[in-house]
């Protein structure tokens, strides 16, 4: 006690001296301090606070009091939203007088401003969740001065999608079920899941989000996922592909439960049934204060509408028309629904409304964000990014991939953050940062990706690469964090790219369509050779699916290679992530026990999970080759090979699953689904042996 009135005295008499006196946090012979928070503050701001909280008791072990009414003889953190819309987001932390003072000119302003003094001066990892990477125990906390203001963010909408997501589907347990006709997705996102992943979202400083794919909002359990989103303080929005919150499955859902039928998703064949659900819908989502709306017209699957309806107008031009016609409808139905004076508003030109856009067939209502995609995840824009003039009555904006399933990435990283600032760089340079959304699928295969791209976002012309690496790195790899990057940049530098289009042709999404293509061939050509000869043929005829496949998302295909060209690839990239593979167990060794486990999980189980996925290509092409050659007892043995390559995937999905918490992570394996492709390959060497 003696001690503490001595401290106090010098700290009086420093005051009166006019010396600042210290904002100490934690010490062992001081008072715990307060944390006040007023009456009036919103849930949003309290449920950040709530994390404070936490992270100071990580930190230090004490829990600090919260409370709306100020407690004599200690030192406050007052925390506080001054509703200033003037300067939307912006927060200032200051010390003054020994107390800290955390204030946002909205609510979002606030939360940033308490997840910024919890990253910068607590050392708490904005993605511990997924990271695993706790801040380090301190006895003493104090800061002779803090002065921090925010600035204006580069992109005003910053956003995730969670797109994709079969791992976060049942890697929690939860009794949500989902009404769709579709071999992904039965299964809702835990809420427990869904409250870490927008806390993630806002400790990264986004300030929107997606929740989910294809989410009926009229599913109580789908619904949760936007409530909780909203309840934290983020902006919702909705997946392309649903415009007006309403996918193809969200359509048959209503019609089923309105009176049992299935009618035509079609907009030109069934337009009145189509706005009669986007009417109920847009009233289900208006309940929410901060929704962006999403306008635009899609089919089946993230397919154009009119695969679905032949009757639909075949040339560009009628087709472009009836999208604009939607999209005025749309407009005219939010401003009758959204009672706000602006609301905001998106479209996101993917795939067909990409090249109608840059045909000039779209006629896309004013005031509308316009949304810009990459073609080939993360790699490069569509070309109507280049090729559109930016017309003063639109905002613009992009939406980025560092997942994208069908091609990949998906189970592991596949954009080094310098692609992602030079991709980035030219929506800066165009001005298109009214928006930017973000798929992250099930998030945590891509921690650095997505912690480099959130500085992006925030304050992308100070943004320095070189130091964000060397940050990044140390805080996970300590003194090996120069070893590690290297290594990790060999990782990204060993996708080879396609000579036409300089985009990847070996993600692990596309080696798992090859490989799986070639089985399904191989099986046919075995047990069946007349039906596959008949195969041949068809898959040599253009369908109007295989037409819009190429003309839209044509980057994200492996080219026509012949079999023995596909090979070579597959090998020059196996033996680079095969360097790489033994680079790591010369680094490995040197690691802390943290810092290892981080990399097996980081780093060494993607490289294991991608290098198998080659071997499995690899051999599956050496197969159909031998088998072409009618050399089945080579064939027996590449298949054999094939087969124990999903040993190696296994080995890496089993680095990533260590611990009680991530032991069910590739439980949801829905869209790689490589249980189903191990099947596969053995059952086509059934059929030799």
């Amino acid at each position: 006690m003696l001690i503490s009135l001595i401290t106090y005295a010098v700290m009086v008499l420093q005051s009166t001296l006019g010396d600042e006196p210290a904002f100490v946090l934690c010490h062992p012979t001081r008072p715990t301090v307060q944390i006040v928070v007023p009456k009036n503050e919103v849930e949003s701001v309290r449920l950040a606070v709530a994390d404070l909280v936490l992270d100071i008791q990580k930190v230090t072990g004490k829990k600090l009091m919260v409370s709306d009414e100020i407690e004599a003889n200690v030192k406050h953190i007052f925390i506080h939203t001054n509703q200033d819309q003037a300067r939307e987001e912006s927060y200032t932390i200051k010390t003054v007088k020994g107390n800290l003072y955390i204030t946002g000119n909205n609510e979002l302003g606030t939360i940033f401003g308490i997840y910024h003094f919890a990253e910068h001066y607590l050392g708490v990892d904005p993605m511990y969740f997924w990271t695993d990477r706790e801040p380090p125990r301190r006895a003493v906390l104090q800061w002779k001065k803090i002065d921090v203001q925010s600035s204006k963010p580069t992109f005003k909408y910053r956003g995730w999608f969670i797109n994709d997501e079969d791992l976060l589907t049942e890697w929690y347990e939860t009794n949500g079920k989902r009404n769709i006709d579709y071999p992904f997705y039965q299964q809702v996102v835990s809420p427990q899941i869904m409250e870490k992943v927008c806390e993630t979202a806002l400790r990264l400083k986004f300030n929107l989000i997606i929740p989910a794919s294809f989410i009926d909002i009229r599913n109580p359990a789908e619904a949760a996922l936007v409530k909780e989103a909203s309840k934290r303080g983020l902006f919702v929005s909705m997946h392309h592909v649903e415009p007006m919150g309403v996918s193809a499955f969200t359509y048959f859902n209503y019609w089923k439960a309105k009176d049992g039928t299935k009618p035509l998703f079609s907009y030109f064949s069934n337009r009145e049934k189509v706005e009669e659900v986007w009417r109920v819908y847009a009233q289900e989502w208006a309940k929410y204060p901060k929704v962006i709306w999403q306008i635009g017209l899609r089919g089946i699957g993230d397919r154009p509408m009119w695969l679905a309806d032949p009757n639909t107008p075949q040339t560009d031009a009628d087709r472009g028309k009836l999208i604009s016609e939607a999209m005025s409808f749309q407009m005219d139905l939010i401003r009758s629904i959204d009672k706000r004076p602006n609301p905001a508003v998106t479209t996101t030109l993917w795939a067909e409304g990409s090249t109608l856009n840059q045909a000039g067939h779209l006629s896309i209502p004013e005031k509308v964000t316009i949304v810009f995609a990459d073609n080939s995840p993360g790699w490069r824009w569509q070309t109507d990014f280049f090729q559109t003039k930016r017309l003063p009555t639109n905002n613009y904006g992009v939406y980025y991939h560092h997942q994208l399933w069908g091609s990949g990435p998906h189970l592991i990283p596949i954009v080094a953050p310098a692609k992602t600032q030079a991709v980035l760089g030219q929506a800066v340079a165009k001005g298109d940062t009214t928006y930017c959304i973000m798929n992250v699928s099930n998030i945590r295969e891509f921690a650095l990706g997505i912690a480099a791209s959130a500085q992006m976002l925030q304050d992308f012309n100070h943004f320095n690469l070189e130091k964000f690496k060397q940050q990044w790195f140390g805080n996970h790899y300590g003194p090996q964090a120069k070893a590690v990057q290297e290594l990790y940049q060999i990782y990204f530098d060993a996708f080879v790219v396609s000579e036409q289009t300089s985009t990847p042709i070996l993600m692990d999404g596309q080696t798992n369509s090859l490989a799986a293509g070639i089985l399904r061939e191989l099986k046919l050509q075995i047990s069946n050779p007349p039906a596959y000869q008949a195969a041949l043929q068809k898959k040599k005829q253009e369908t109007e699916e295989s037409k819009w496949i190429k003309s839209a998302i044509g980057d994200m295909l492996s080219g026509d290679l012949s079999n023995s060209a596909l090979l070579q690839k597959v090998q020059q990239q196996k033996r680079s992530f095969e360097k790489a593979d033994s680079l790591a167990q010369i680094i490995s060794p040197d690691l802390s026990p943290t810092q290892k486990a981080f990399f097996q999980t980081d780093f060494l189980a993607p490289l294991k999970i991608i290098l198998g996925l080659q071997i499995w290509l690899e051999q599956a092409l050496q197969a159909k080759m031998a088998t072409d050659e009618n050399r089945l007892q080579d064939s027996r043995a590449h298949l054999q090979n094939a087969l124990a390559a999903f040993a190696l995937i296994k080995a890496g999905q089993s680095l990533k699953s260590q611990g009680e918490k991530w032991q069910h992570w590739y439980r949801g394996d829905k869209k790689m689904n490589l249980l189903q492709k191990e099947s596969l390959t053995q059952e086509v060497l059934n059929l030799l042996n």
